[in-house]
């Protein structure tokens, strides 16, 4: 059972099931978990405050989302060993990946 009862939209990922699924796809301690979880959480909080502003404008939301997404990666490669790292970034780039989300704190990590 997924519970996003912490979730402030419906549709958003829950910070802390997000960390968890990339937990197993990378074997992160519990430590790296609960900073990359917080690193969602700031990053989809980020997120909702641009679509509010932008008004759900999809062109103005990504000039604003690209940098976001970029310091999400940034922020979340730190806290990863230089092994975890690699495997992270083929998590980020594969295009099969693609719609999971590892690289923000707001898509769904779910197989569509």
């Amino acid at each position: 059972m997924v519970s996003n009862a912490q979730s402030p939209v419906a549709g958003t990922p829950d910070p802390v099931e997000k960390a968890k699924g990339l937990q197993k796809e990378l074997r992160l301690t519990d430590p790296q978990t609960t900073k990359i979880a917080a690193i969602y959480k700031e990053s989809s909080q980020k997120f909702e405050k641009i679509k509010a502003d932008e008004h759900g404008n999809t062109n103005k939301m990504l000039v604003k989302i690209t940098p976001l997404r970029t310091a999400t990666i940034k922020k979340i490669k730190a806290v990863l060993t230089p092994a975890q790292a690699v495997k992270y970034d083929k998590l980020v780039k594969d295009p099969k990946q693609a719609g999971n989300g590892w690289s923000d704190g707001w898509s769904s990590t779910a197989s569509s």
